[in-house]
C-alpha cells in the first residue's frame, strides 16, 4: 500500500496534516499520471490510484480553503509528450467520476432525476462496456480523416495521426451519409487477448521489451516514432463517443452509436439501452457474467443518459459530466498458497511485507509476488506462511493478498512474527512511526537511515530517476551493479566515476560493457554535471519534497547557494517537540495556537475562576478566542488544567525561529515541507553529501522573474475554467512574466483572473475589493 503521510480518517486530520497531505497527494499523483499516460507503464493498480483520488477529494472537501492549482481534482490525464506535435482538442476530452456499488450506481440515477426535476418519467440510459485502452479523438472534414490525437491532459494530446491511420478499424473516409463536415470521433484503441499474445510471443523470442498487460502494450503501440511498427501491432478501437461537431448529428446517444456503425466504425455490441436504475444495475449484472467470455479487456461499465438535450442540460461538473458515470468492476482473485514473507524498505526506511506466492494467474497475468501493505494489516488479516490465499488483481497493477481461506489452512501454520530488525547486514532495529502529537503509525522505519543499504540503493535510484537527474544509461540495473562493486555509494560517486579511469577500464572488461557503451555512460553523466536549481533539490531525495515543492523553492531562492543558506539556517531553527505536539494536535488549527502562545507568552494572571472549575471553563477563562473544538482537544491531550499551562509555557521555547517561519512562508512550501527540509539539513552526513556532489557540479539557477512588464511583482489568482490555456500554462505564463500565483485569495492578491465557474475565491475578491477580470482580458493585459 502507497505509504501516505497521515494514515488516519480524513475527518481527524488537523490543518496542518491535511495541507501535507494534499501537497503528498499532489505529486504522487502526478507522478502516477506521467508513468500512466506518458510512460505506459503505471506503478499501482487503478483501485489504489481510484483511492488516492477519493481520499484527495474527501480532504479537499473538508478543508476547501487547502485546494491548490495543481489539485488532482482539477486535472484529467497528463500532459502530451514531447516526442509528438500537441493537438488541442475541439472539446476537452474529460474524465467520468467512478461509482463502485450498487448503491452508487443507485445514487447517479437520483442525482440525474433531481437535477433534471424529471421523477415522474421513463428515463433511458446507455449501459456500454469501459474499454481497458487508450483514448484517442479522430477528427474529420467532410468525411476526411485529417488528424487524430490521444487524450494527453483532456486539453492538449499527442498528435498520432500517422499511426491511427494503420488501425484498420479506423476508415481514412467515412461510409455513407449524414455526418457533419467537422466531427471528432472518440473511442478506445485497444489490443485483443489473442493479440497481446501474439504480440509478447514475438517480442520475447526477439530478446525485446514484453508488456505487463494489453493496455499497456496498447498504448506503448500508438506511441511508436515510425508508423511502420506500429502497423505491425494488431491494433483495434471502438468508437463511443464525440467531441467537436459542426452541427448536431442525432438526438439520442444509442442513435449516435448506431450512425457510428453506419459510418464504418466498431461499436461494442455489448452496449444496450436500458431504462431507470434497475436497467442499470442488471446491465452491470450481465456484463460482469460476460467478461470473462469477451476476447479483450474491460473494467467497468458507462452509464450515460441517452437523450443528448438532456446530457446537455446536464452539463458539466468540474472536469466530469454530470450525465455519465464509470461503474467500475471489483478487482479480479484467484487462490494459491503463500510460500513467504520478505521485507522491502524504500528510500525513507518504511518498510513494506511482500508475499512470495506458488505462481497462480489472476485475469490472464501471472502473478508470483504480493503486497502485504504492513504488519498491522498482517496481524488484522491473521495470514500466515503455508495459508491458502485470496489474491486480488485491483487494475492489472500491484497484486494483493485480500485474506486467507482458514478451511485450507495447515496445521502447523503459526502467526506471523514480524521481525524487530531490518533485513539489511546491519539489522537495524525497526520503529513505528509515530506522528508529533505522539500517535502511532502503520509505519515501520529502519532506523539505519543512510547506513542502511537498502535505503542508500533506494536513494541512489531516486537521484538517476527521469524526474531528477535523469541519467542516460544508468538504470537500476546498472547502478545495482556499481553499488554492489562499491564504486557507488552515494550521488557524487557517480560523477567521479566518469573521472576514474581506472574502474571505467575495469568495466570495459565487463560483459555488456564494450567501448561504446562506457562511452555513452560517461556521456550520459557528463551531460548531467550542469542541471537546473530544482532538478537538484528534487534529487536528493528529501522526504515529502516533491517536484511541485522543489520547483517552488527554486523559483524563490534562484541560486543554489540561497537555497543551502536559507536550508541550513532553517535547520538551526527547527521547533521542539513541546510546539510540534501543538502543531499536529487535531482540533488545534494556526489560530487557535496562536491565541495558546500569545496566552502563554504573557505573564501569569488570576482566572477569577474557582479552583475546583472544569478545564473547559478555565479555558474559556484563559483564551477567549479558543473555540469549543479547540478547547475539547486540548482537554483530551492533557486532562488537567496544570498539564495544559506548563506544555503551552514550554511550547512558548520551543517556537521555530525566524528563518524556519521564513522558509515555510515561501508560497508552495508550508510548514511540513519546511520541516522536512529542516530535518534533512540537520545532519552532518546530509551536508557532506550535499558538498561532496556540489563539488561535481553546476548547479543552474533558476530564471530570475521579469521585471519590466504588467504584472511583475503582482499577487495573481486565477480562478474558474479557463478556455483559452490550461490552468498550468496561465500559471507559467504569469511566474515568466514576473508574477507570483497563489491558489487564494487574500489582502495580499492584487489581480484575479476569472472564468466561468469562479466560485468563492470571485466572492471574496469581490468583498475585498480586489480588481477581477476576464481570460481574454489577462491575454491583452501580458500580451503588452
Amino acid at each position: 500500500m502507497l505509504e501516505t503521510p497521515n494514515p488516519r480518517p480524513p475527518a481527524e486530520l488537523s490543518e496542518a496534516e491535511a495541507a501535507e497531505e494534499l501537497t503528498w497527494l499532489a505529486d504522487t499523483l502526478a507522478a502516477h499520471d506521467i508513468a500512466y499516460f506518458q510512460e505506459d507503464a503505471p506503478k499501482v493498480s487503478d483501485a489504489e490510484y481510484d483511492a488516492l483520488k477519493r481520499r484527495n477529494a474527501e480532504i479537499e472537501a473538508l478543508f476547501p480553503d487547502l485546494i491548490r492549482e495543481n489539485s488532482p481534482s482539477l486535472k484529467v490525464g497528463a500532459a502530451a509528450s514531447a516526442q509528438f506535435s500537441p493537438v488541442e482538442h475541439g472539446v476537452p476530452m474529460l474524465s467520468l467520476d467512478n461509482a463502485f456499488s450498487d448503491e452508487e450506481a443507485v445514487e447517479f440515477d437520483a442525482r440525474v432525476r433531481r437535477f433534471l426535476r424529471l421523477d415522474g418519467e421513463t428515463f433511458a440510459y446507455t449501459a456500454e462496456p469501459k474499454i481497458d485502452g487508450l483514448s484517442a479523438s479522430i477528427r474529420y472534414e467532410k468525411g476526411q480523416l485529417v488528424r487524430g490525437a490521444t487524450r494527453g491532459d483532456g486539453r492538449v494530446g499527442e498528435d498520432v495521426t500517422a499511426n491511427l491511420r494503420t488501425i484498420a478499424d479506423i476508415p481514412h473516409r467515412l461510409k455513407g451519409s449524414g455526418f457533419p463536415d467537422v466531427i471528432e470521433i472518440r473511442g478506445e484503441v485497444y489490443l485483443e487477448h489473442a493479440g497481446f499474445q501474439a504480440l509478447n510471443d514475438a517480442a520475447e523470442a526477439a530478446g525485446q521489451r514484453t508488456y505487463a498487460n494489453p493496455r499497456n502494450a496498447a498504448a506503448g503501440s500508438l506511441r511508436q516514432i515510425d508508423p511502420k511498427i506500429t502497423a505491425q501491432r494488431p491494433l483495434r478501437f471502438f468508437a463511443y463517443a464525440w467531441g467537436l461537431t459542426s452541427e448536431p448529428f442525432a438526438e439520442t446517444q444509442w442513435q449516435a452509436l448506431e450512425l457510428l456503425k453506419a459510418w464504418g466504425f466498431q461499436t461494442t455490441p455489448q452496449s444496450r439501452r436500458v431504462e431507470g436504475a434497475q436497467g442499470l444495475l442488471d446491465a452491470y449484472r450481465d456484463m460482469e457474467v460476460e467478461r470473462p467470455k469477451l476476447g479483450f479487456d474491460i473494467d467497468g461499465v458507462v452509464y450515460k443518459v441517452d437523450r443528448l438535450d438532456w446530457q446537455h442540460r446536464l452539463g458539466f461538473v468540474s472536469r466530469s459530466p454530470r450525465w455519465a458515470i464509470a461503474r467500475k468492476f471489483p478487482a479480479e482473485q484467484a487462490r494459491t498458497v503463500l510460500n513467504a514473507i520478505d521485507l522491502q524498505v524504500g528510500r525513507t526506511g518504511a518498510v513494506t511485507p511482500v508475499a512470495r506466492l506458488a505462481p497462480v494467474t489472476v485475469g490472464g497475468v501471472v502473478v508470483e509476488n504480493a503486497t502485504l501493505h504492513n504488519a498491522d494489516e498482517i496481524a488484522r488479516k491473521d495470514i500466515r506462511i503455508g495459508d491458502t490465499v485470496i489474491v486480488q488483481r485491483a487494475g492489472d497493477v500491484i497484486p494483493q493478498v485480500v485474506g486467507p481461506v482458514l478451511e485450507a489452512r495447515p496445521a502447523e501454520a503459526a502467526p506471523y512474527d514480524f521481525p524487530e530488525t531490518c533485513p539489511c547486514p546491519l539489522k537495524t532495529p525497526l520503529a513505528r512511526e509515530t506522528t508529533a502529537s505522539g500517535a502511532e503509525t502503520v509505519v515501520r522505519r529502519c532506523t539505519g537511515e543512510l547506513a542502511c543499504p537498502f535505503q542508500r540503493i533506494e536513494h541512489l535510484k531516486h537521484f538517476v530517476s527521469r524526474r531528477a537527474f535523469d541519467i542516460e544509461g544508468l538504470g537500476e540495473k546498472q547502478l545495482q551493479a556499481f553499488f554492489d562493486r562499491g564504486w557507488i555509494k552515494e550521488p557524487a560517486d557517480i560523477f567521479r566515476l566518469a573521472k576514474d579511469q581506472e574502474k571505467l577500464d575495469e568495466l570495459r572488461g565487463t560483459e555488456g560493457y564494450g567501448e561504446t557503451s562506457v562511452a555513452n555512460l560517461i556521456a550520459g553523466i557528463e551531460a548531467r554535471r550542469a542541471i537546473p536549481l530544482d532538478r537538484f533539490i528534487y534529487g536528493l531525495g528529501m522526504r515529502h519534497i516533491g517536484e511541485t515543492t522543489s520547483l517552488a523553492l527554486a523559483r524563490n531562492f534562484e541560486t543554489v547557494e540561497a537555497f543551502l543558506a536559507a536550508a541550513r539556517a532553517a535547520a538551526a531553527a527547527l521547533e521542539g517537540e513541546a510546539h510540534a505536539q501543538f502543531v499536529h494536535l487535531e482540533g488545534v488549527g494556526p489560530t487557535a495556537l496562536e491565541a495558546i502562545l500569545a496566552w502563554a507568552e504573557a505573564p501569569p494572571r488570576d482566572l477569577l475562576v474557582p479552583d475546583e472549575a472544569s478545564f473547559d471553563t478555565r479555558a474559556k477563562a484563559a483564551i477567549p478566542k479558543l473555540n469549543r473544538t479547540a478547547r475539547e482537544a486540548l482537554e483530551r491531550r492533557f486532562h488537567d488544567w496544570a498539564a495544559f499551562e506548563r506544555a503551552a509555557r514550554a511550547a512558548v521555547e520551543h517556537r521555530p525561529g525566524e528563518a524556519f517561519r521564513e522558509l515555510e512562508a515561501v508560497d508552495g512550501v508550508g510548514p511540513v515541507a519546511a520541516r522536512m527540509i529542516g530535518t534533512f539539513f540537520a545532519e552532518d552526513h546530509n551536508n557532506r553529501t550535499v558538498e561532496n556532489l556540489l563539488a561535481e557540479l553546476e548547479v543552474q539557477p533558476a530564471e530570475r522573474p521579469k521585471t519590466d512588464t504588467a504584472v511583475a511583482g503582482k499577487t495573481i489568482v486565477f480562478t474558474g475554467s479557463l478556455e483559452r490555456m490550461t490552468r498550468d500554462e496561465a500559471k507559467a505564463q504569469a511566474e515568466a512574466l514576473g508574477a507570483k500565483v497563489s491558489g487564494s485569495v487574500s489582502k495580499k492578491t492584487d489581480l484575479v483572473v476569472a472564468g466561468p465557474g469562479a466560485g468563492s475565491k470571485l466572492k471574496t475578491a469581490t468583498d475585498l475589493g480586489i480588481e477581477v477580470i476576464s481570460e481574454d482580458d489577462w491575454l491583452k493585459l501580458v500580451a503588452g
